[in-house]
Order: structure tokens, then C-alpha cells, then sequence
């Protein structure tokens, strides 16, 4: 009979390596299963076969064409949780409650995840496996939880957790978002309007100070060289203007699109990702947003798992993939070899200097009370609140700065065509 080797988790959160006899890979998967301990990845000895629990994929999943449909919005997924919590809260099975959601959806890639994961269980799997072969649509997160609650015999409890969980992270992205959209429209608007200026009106004021010859001010001078700069003209070696390789307009359009591309680029790399999370989180005021923002993520994520009866350690490593900042990605993982290593949740937390002390002292007290999951979203909570009004906060001292700024530019403007105008009416006054 062949021997699979094998990576679990046992009841405690401690890592589990060892060789189990079973005729194929499902039947070991249900061995592991059968002794108490939750695997996370197995393989055939010698390496012929393998299966991870890594990366949206539960031990036993079979992955199907269904596997490969696009992702959906979190709003639509949210919406759909809920529903399902409402169902199995109404004592529906499962199954009924699945073909029910889905002619209830749009046509799209949830209705068609929806009709393969109903497929699958009425064929006999679990629902955490029938979702995890759909990775687009139901991430590590969401797969995990249902698989937990599935163990627990408390799946529409866990359900109704994961619906509360998934709405009070779209509130809160949606009220970060919400009060940028009015800063981020006034200056868009207000630099096509600048950049227009510079385009269509500056060159006209420089043909008329060109024919009167008059002496141009500092000022003058620096807005008409930014006007040729904008329109594409530069002055040649005897004095005349010739055209440039590439006009100031393009560099201004283009210079988004490249600068997200290299962002693109640089966030494939842990470096590059890991350099640009602590510029991040290094910037006055929307670092401190960023840096609460995460904190409030990673815990509510964390607290939610934990109260979900996933292992301590596995459910570290699925807060680590969903935290989205790599600096705190670092710090989950140290967190997590340290508490693999025999040690508290506290100390290694302490250690890696991410978060407060206020933090640090709640967890500190979960670990204590055995509350710890309670004490995490206590923490989520006071720093949503925190962010809110931060963002509130930013927003009102932006409308200030915007229109200073805004006030400067428009001045300089004014002022430097208004100065050779004084000059051209005394001339001709004199004249």
C-alpha cells in the first residue's frame, strides 16, 4: 500500500510531520482527519502526487474546469454570505440552500462557482473543498472559515461571522474611499485647468510681449519657460525656438500610466514590496491611516478565526496572506516561528514594533483570560473608529491646503502676465 507523507496541524496549533498507509491521497487526507489534526499538505512518497492546503486549496479538493472562472466584487460575495447565513440560520440544507442563491444571482462568475460547488457537494464533498476550487472567488480566508465551522457543527454561526466580518471591512474601505473621491477630484480638476492655461492662453500673452519688446520679469520669464516646456518648444543655440522630442503634455499624460506600470513591476518582488510598504506607512498622516488601517485588518481577520476554532498557527499564516502590507506580512511571520518555537503571542508581537503598546497589552490579556479572540476585536474596532477619524480628520485640513495651494499657483499666473502689462502701458503712455 503506498505511504503518504504529511504536514498537519493538531488541536493545539502545533505542526505535525508523518507517514500515514492509505490507497490514495483522499483516503490518507481522511486518516490525518480521523486522528485529530487538520493537514496542510500531503504527498505521495517519493513525491508522484501532492496536495496543499496552500494558496485557496483545501486538502482533498479536486480541481475542476469550474476552477478557473474570474473573481467577483467583495460587495456581491458579501451580499451572497449573508444570504447563506440567513438560509442555514432558517434550518435549509445546504444543498437547497446553494441552488436557491444561485438563480438568484446575475449570470456571471459567482452564479457559475455557485452551480459547480452545489455540483460538488451532491456529489459528496465537503463545502470548503467544493469552494476552495474556486480560488477567484472564494479566497484561503473564506475556505478556511467554512471549513471550520464545518467541524465545529457550527457552520451557520460562522457563516453569519463571516458576513459580519466581510461587511465591516467594506464599510470601512468604503468610507476611506468616499472621502478621498472630493480632494482627489478638486485636483484633478483644478490641474487640467493649470495645464490648459499653460497650453492655450500662456503662448498668447508671449506673442504679445514679443511685439511690443519689452523687458520680461523673473516671474514672466519662469511661466514662459514652462509654457514652452508644456506646448513642446525650446530655444535653440542662435536664439530661435525648436521643437522638442517630446512635448511637456505627454510627459504629464503618460507619466501616471509609467509610474504605475513600475509599480506594477516592483510590487512582484518581496523587496520591492517590503520598500514601498514602509514609504508607505512613512508618509505624515496617511501612514498613520495606512499603519491603522492594517492593524484593524490583520486583527479582525485574526480574531475571527480564532473564534472560528481554527488553530492559532494556521490561522497566522492565512492573516499573514490577507494583511496586504508587507511590512506587517514580516511581522506575522516572525510571530508565527516564534509561537511554533513554544512562545506566547505577546512577546514576539512586542518585538517586531509594528504596533502599539495598546495592542500588544490587549493580546497580552486575551492570552490570560483565554479571551483572545474577544480582545482582538476589541482591537479592530477602537482603530476603525481610530481611522475614521483620522480620514475626517485629513480630509478637512485637505480643503485648506487645496485651496491654498490652488490660491498660489493662480496667483503666480495672474501676477506674471499682469507685470509685463504694467510695463507695455507705461511704455506706450511715455511713447
Amino acid at each position: 500500500m503506498p505511504k503518504f507523507q504529511y504536514e498537519a496541524m493538531n488541536a493545539s496549533g502545533q505542526e505535525v510531520k508523518d507517514e500515514v498507509e492509505a490507497p490514495n491521497a483522499d483516503e490518507a487526507i481522511a486518516k490525518i482527519r480521523a486522528q485529530g489534526y487538520f493537514p496542510t499538505k500531503v504527498k505521495a512518497k517519493g513525491g508522484q502526487k501532492k496536495q496543499e492546503s496552500g494558496g485557496g486549496a483545501l486538502p482533498g479538493q479536486k480541481r475542476k474546469k469550474g476552477g478557473g472562472v474570474g473573481g467577483v466584487s467583495v460587495k456581491q460575495l458579501t451580499q451572497f454570505t449573508r444570504q447563506l447565513s440567513t438560509l442555514m440560520d432558517a434550518g435549509l440544507p445546504i444543498l437547497r440552500s446553494l441552488r436557491i442563491l444561485e438563480q438568484q444571482q446575475k449570470p456571471g462568475p459567482l452564479r457559475v462557482a455557485l452551480r459547480n460547488v452545489a455540483e460538488d457537494v451532491e456529489g459528496g464533498m465537503t463545502l470548503s473543498e467544493a469552494m476552495a476550487a474556486h480560488p477567484k472567488v472564494f479566497d484561503r480566508l473564506y475556505c478556511n472559515m467554512i471549513s471550520a465551522g464545518e467541524a465545529g457543527g457550527v457552520l451557520d454561526v460562522i457563516l453569519q461571522r463571516l458576513a459580519e466580518f466581510m461587511e465591516k471591512a467594506q464599510r470601512l474601505k468604503r468610507k476611506v474611499i468616499g472621502a478621498m473621491i472630493y480632494p482627489v477630484a478638486v485636483i484633478g480638476f483644478a490641474f487640467v485647468i493649470v495645464a490648459g492655461i499653460m497650453y492655450f492662453v500662456v503662448p498668447k500673452f508671449k506673442v504679445i510681449f514679443e511685439d511690443f519688446d519689452t523687458d520680461l520679469p523673473a516671474p514672466t520669464v519662469l511661466l514662459m519657460d514652462m509654457s514652452d516646456w508644456m506646448v513642446g518648444v525650446k530655444k535653440g543655440p542662435d536664439g530661435e525656438e525648436v521643437p522638442m522630442v517630446l512635448p511637456g503634455w505627454a510627459y504629464v499624460l503618460f507619466s501616471p500610466v509609467v509610474f504605475f506600470a513600475l509599480w506594477k513591476i516592483i510590487r512582484k518582488f518581496d523587496g520591492g514590496r517590503y520598500a514601498l510598504d514602509v514609504v508607505k506607512l512613512k508618509i505624515p498622516i496617511l501612514g498613520m491611516i495606512l499603519s491603522k488601517t492594517a492593524v484593524a485588518r490583520f486583527t479582525r481577520t485574526l480574531g475571527t478565526l480564532i473564534a472560528a476554532g481554527v488553530p492559532i498557527l494556521e490561522a497566522l499564516n492565512i492573516t499573514k496572506e490577507t494583511s496586504g502590507n508587507e511590512v506587517f506580512v514580516r511581522a506575522l511571520a516572525r510571530v508565527h516561528d516564534s509561537i511554533r518555537e513554544g512562545e506566547s503571542f505577546a512577546e514576539p508581537l512586542r518585538a517586531s514594533k509594528v504596533v502599539d503598546g495598546l495592542v500588544v497589552n490587549m493580546v497580552d490579556v486575551g492570552e490570560e483570560t483565554g479571551d483572545l479572540d474577544k480582545m482582538l476585536m476589541k482591537v479592530a474596532d477602537n482603530y476603525d473608529d481610530e481611522v475614521e477619524t483620522l480620514v475626517a480628520s485629513l480630509v478637512s485640513m485637505l480643503e485648506p491646503v487645496m485651496v491654498i495651494v490652488l490660491g498660489v499657483i493662480v496667483g503666480f499666473i495672474v501676477i506674471s502676465l499682469f507685470l509685463p502689462m504694467v510695463s507695455i502701458v507705461n511704455k506706450l503712455s511715455s511713447g
